[in-house]
């Protein structure tokens, strides 16, 4: 039998009660819910709150839904007869009682509004942090310690040390895997320090025990060599607390000062929570305050940051109270009961791990008239599409090239159709779908690439969004490109590299067709510009850098039509804001008085540049 659905206009929870959830049934909306209605109801001021997440910008979120939650509650009992008539039922079931006490109730959520800042909102690190400096002496931390938010590289030189040790003299043995497989055993021993390393009865010297030996010592040494430099990290906030909190002798003060800030405490995506977190959390708070962890076992997804779906199952069994939230507010009734023909009852790795149903919010389907109706479909590449050998090897590249394609095609039919998207009325009701209302999710950025790429193929805007890296983009390559020959402008080999970015705009047909002559004025150039930063920063180089090559302009004089030269005169060239391609070269020819009328119209060169309209520089 499952767990119940949380009614969230019912009893409040108290003790430990944990909260299963789903897709789409609205974690946040419920911690800011039920943290509106301790507060308003007097069950725990602003600043006894504590609200736990993982990220910083889930931190980040969080913190501005439960103020505007705290914020909407307090207008709307202004006019408690309005919120009793109206939709929200946990603001009608605060606005129900006798006037007095209604007005309380109000005045709570008023004074929770002006010391909002008073509540803890934290990441389980920032918690740890801040309850670190609370303990003072208690917690036994060196308060010289430098906080570094990875210690990888200490990692790193602990196991090239090792390495070059046992493998690096004359005569050693020869190594059993390469320096690179050693450092990432390194990487992940330290990485998550609670998992057990094994195997322990290898046989002596072999592959296996050398790997769990070297995972061994290198956690070992890792901490050593940061104690010696002072130096400490998220893990260690972690480890700290959680000694703090059970050490024999300082432990039960320690956990009464940490549980005496606090009469409730939330834990959002608890399913994320690794060994040492809920250790910290059930010293200090379980069987003590109210304690709601509210999370979804089926999206357990830090594993690689070592969290423990297996955790979250413990807890569960430890809570007094179970249930789940039912509803799920993001998707229609069609696609969730679609959904529950394929994965309804799936067990997840665990038996008590369930892909249970859920009710919808949206009864009808909020986009109608589309090229196909199925609300789900499962496409299916088939191998000749693919690959014409029935009997080869089927390379993943061209499967992936193909969906990417596919996916373009779809969506371009989609956008195609006379597909419209809004809640009720006819088939004339709502708007047009646009390429806005459409999402993409993918594996890895790679295949987000890939999409992208097919999308822009098809003419349909498209944006890329992900972790990547902003160092992996093109802009930053052309950064580093500029950067290197502005390090060393005298190699022509460095200035037509830069010749060819977004900064300068060549394309590579003029690249091609100029000679060492004005590749030398290039490098004089680049040498101009590396000569504005040091020492003074940026400014001095954004106004310089747009002054590329005028074509021939100098100062006082008549521009002409031939081959271009490069001006470093600070009177020449309009500082203009770079733009990238064609558009930037147009807006690079002008004077630095500005112009006597907008910038002309240019013919394109049989180089492929742009050809300057003769003026005359003011």
């Amino acid at each position: 039998m499952g767990a119940p659905t949380f009614d969230p206009c019912g009893p409040l929870p108290q003790g430990t009660t944990v909260l299963e959830a789903s897709a789409g049934t609205g974690k946040t909306h419920t911690i800011a819910t039920l943290a509106v209605r301790y507060v308003a109801e007097g069950r725990a001021r602003i600043d006894e709150l504590m609200l736990v997440t993982f990220g910083r910008a889930a931190t980040v979120e969080l913190r501005e839904r439960v103020r505007e939650r705290f914020v909407g509650a307090a207008a709307a009992l202004s006019d408690p007869a309005a919120v009793r008539a109206g939709s929200d039922p946990v603001l009608a079931l605060l606005a129900t009682g006798p006037d007095h006490e209604v007005a309380d109730r109000r005045h709570r959520l008023v004074q929770a509004v002006a010391d909002f800042d008073a509540a803890t909102i934290a990441t389980t690190h920032g918690f740890c942090q801040q309850m670190l400096s609370g303990l003072g002496i208690a917690a036994d931390v060196d308060p010289g310690l430098t906080f570094a938010e990875s210690t990888a590289d200490v990692t790193t030189e602990v196991v090239t040390d090792l390495y070059v040790r046992a493998y690096g003299r004359s005569g050693s043995a020869r190594p059993p895997f390469p320096l690179g497989a050693a450092a990432g055993i390194g990487l992940s021993a330290v990485g998550d320090r609670q998992a057990r390393l094994e195997p322990r009865d290898a046989e002596p010297d072999s592959e296996p025990d050398v790997r769990r030996r070297l995972a061994e010592t290198t956690r070992a040494q890792v901490q050593e060599r940061k104690r010696r430099r002072r130096v400490m990290d998220y893990d260690d906030l972690l480890v700290q607390l959680r000694d703090a909190l059970v050490d024999p002798t300082t432990g039960p003060d320690a956990r009464a000062r940490v549980r005496g800030r606090y009469a409730v405490v939330m834990v959002d995506e608890f399913q994320d929570t690794d060994p040492v977190q809920w250790q910290i959390l059930e010293s200090a708070f379980h069987g003590h305050r109210t304690l709601v962890l509210i999370g979804d076992p089926k999206q357990a997804i830090y594993a690689f940051r070592g969290a423990d779906v297996v955790t979250y199952l413990v807890a569960t069994g430890s809570a007094g109270d179970r249930e789940t939230l039912g509803t799920n507010w993001r998707s229609d009734a069609p696609l969730l009961r679609a959904l529950e023909h394929v994965m309804d009852g799936v067990s997840l790795g665990d038996e008590r791990i369930r892909v249970h149903p859920v009710a919808a919010a949206h009864p009808g389907r909020r986009l109608r008239g589309a090229h196909l109706e199925a609300p789900l479909r499962i496409r299916v590449v088939e191998r000749a599409l693919v690959s014409p050998d029935e009997d080869g090897v089927l390379k993943v590249g061209p499967a992936r090239a193909w969906v990417a394609r596919d996916v373009a095609a779809d969506i371009v039919a989609l956008l195609a159709s006379a597909a419209r998207l809004g809640d009720g009325g006819g088939p004339d009701a709502g708007r047009p779908v646009q390429p806005g209302d459409v999402a993409v999710l993918v594996q890895t950025n790679r295949d987000g690439a890939a999409v992208r790429d097919a999308l822009e193929a098809v003419r349909v805007p498209v944006v890329l969004t992900g972790t990547s890296s902003v160092f992996l983009s093109e802009a930053a390559g052309d950064w580093l490109t500029l950067l290197t020959a502005l390090e060393q402008p005298q190699r022509a080999g460095l200035a037509r590299s830069a010749a060819l970015t977004a900064f300068v705009g060549w394309p590579t047909a003029r690249l091609a067709a100029e000679d060492d002559t004005v590749v030398d004025d290039l490098s004089a150039l680049l040498h101009g510009w590396g000569g504005c930063s040091p020492g003074r920063g940026w400014p001095p180089f954004s106004r310089r850098r747009p002054r590329t090559w005028c074509r021939g302009c100098s100062p006082g004089s008549t521009a002409s039509v031939g081959s271009p030269t490069f001006a470093t005169s600070a009177r020449c060239c309009t500082p203009r804001p770079p733009r990238a391609g064609s558009a930037w070269r147009r807006w690079s020819s002008g004077c630095s008085t500005g112009w006597s009328r907008p910038p002309p119209t240019r013919p394109r060169s049989a180089a492929g540049g742009w050809s300057p309209t003769p003026r005359r520089c003011r």
